[in-house]
């Protein structure tokens, strides 16, 4: 078998689930990092030089950052909306987009809105034309927009079986840090071609949902918007079992969402590939860094988090469609994003023997971004009594898009087929 390194062509990787997360917060950063604290406590500083021992340090008041309280937010149960609400479908034309820039200028305010707005609406539009451009006989596609609790919109889409059986299921797609739902398309497909009708959501800062491109404040945030559109997709789908599908940090938001019991009450089933619940940084002082650096400096990006030797599939094919692709992000990790994913990982590391749906776990055994051996910590920890793992020799991390991933797919299908 060749390895990864002779397989593919020398390409950018990016980061966060598709890079190497282990460089988040690095030692060789921490230098450049507390230059940049320096430098932002010298300018809070500068304008009360001469006066702050006259009287006294100025006050500072710290922004609360605005969080999706499970308890206030979910007051019904699976078959309440919980507040999202759905767009339809629209079927005008839009104007060809080549590409989406990666990086933000960062000059003043209003300049930083318009960029991520106009950055918005492009992304959108490759998604939408993505959508009404993808004619099947076999499979019928849509796209709405999911409203958040916050107010943010977040484009989602569906394929539904046109012929054969009566549908036995739903699976709703969560896709992995840096990436969107269109590009699980052909699994979608297999999906609708053994009965089952598959949602897909971008979440915040992806694809074509609001939000700066691969920034995330708060994958709390994130949670609670799945919950959301879990609650809303379970309404219009009554009677129907509903699974959910999740890739790397998109497991992760997966499985915190059925550690709440309402979730947990309306899925029959999960399936996550390369779920990022092992995520650690380098060195253990930085986890007490990385807060304040989130803090001061969210929106920051890791120029060495962005490392060229993480590969991600043994396909070339694959590689150089994904890192070609305009929705899928190649840029620098960005401070708040690492952070969010050391939190959401270390509250999952504590609470694994709280999960009790069935569940499947998938993972590479030589994958680089995320850690198999926490997949197989979940296996051992897990309440479920339905629970299975497959570690899968001398995969990397991007497994359905491996030289095997349609035999993986078929896999996940029997799965699914047992349990409906």
């Amino acid at each position: 078998m060749a390895t990864a390194r002779e397989a593919q062509p020398p390409v950018m990787l990016t980061s966060g689930a598709s890079g190497r997360v282990n460089a988040l917060f690095s030692p060789r950063l921490l230098k450049s990092l507390l230059m940049l604290v320096g430098a932002f406590l010298m300018l809070l500083v500068a304008p009360f030089r001469g006066r702050i021992f006259r009287f006294g340090s100025p006050s500072s008041s710290s922004p609360t950052a605005e969080k999706c309280r499970d308890e206030k937010q979910e007051k019904g149960g699976c078959g309440n909306g919980g507040g999202g609400g759905g767009g339809g479908i629209q079927r005008k034309k839009v104007p060809v987009v080549v590409r989406v820039p990666a990086n933000v200028p960062w000059k003043s305010s209003s300049i930083v809105l318009a960029a991520v707005d106009q950055d918005v609406m492009l992304r959108r539009s490759i998604a939408i034309q993505r959508v009404v451009k993808s004619g099947d006989e076999k499979t019928g596609r849509e796209f709405s927009f999911h409203v958040t609790p916050r107010g943010d919109t977040l484009f989602t889409q569906s394929w539904t079986p046109v012929f054969g059986d009566v549908i036995k299921g739903i699976v709703v797609i969560m896709h992995g840090l840096n990436e969107h739902s269109e590009r699980y398309k052909k699994f979608a497909k297999l999906l609708n071609a053994n009965g089952y009708k598959v949602y897909g959501i971008d979440w915040i800062g992806h694809g074509g949902s609001d939000g700066l491109h691969a920034y995330v404040h708060s994958l709390d945030d994130v949670v609670c918007d799945t919950k959301s559109f879990l609650k809303k997709t379970i309404a219009d789908n009554p009677g129907l079992p509903c699974f959910c599908f999740g890739h790397s940090t998109g497991g992760a938001i997966i499985l915190k969402c059925v550690l709440d019991p309402k979730i947990e009450a309306c899925v029959s089933g999960i399936i996550l590939t390369s779920p990022a619940i092992g995520v650690q940084p380098t060195h253990p002082i930085l986890t007490m860094l990385a807060p304040v650096f989130s803090f001061l400096f969210p929106r920051y990006q890791l120029s060495a988090a962005n490392k060229q030797g993480a590969a991600v599939s043994r396909d070339p094919k694959a590689l150089a469609a994904k890192y070609s692709d305009p929705l899928v992000y190649t840029g620098s990790i960005r401070v708040r994003t690492g952070y969010e994913l050391l939190r959401i990982s270390a509250y999952l590391q504590q609470n694994l023997r709280r999960v009790r749906v069935p569940f499947l776990v998938l993972h590479g055994t030589v994958d680089g971004i995320t850690d198999p051996l926490a997949s197989q910590k979940l296996y051992d920890e897990a309440s479920s009594s339905d629970k299975s793992i497959r570690l899968l020799e001398g995969l990397l991390h991007d497994i359905l898009f491996e030289p095997e991933g349609e035999m993986i797919a078929k896999d996940i299908v029997d799965w699914l087929n047992l349990r409906v």
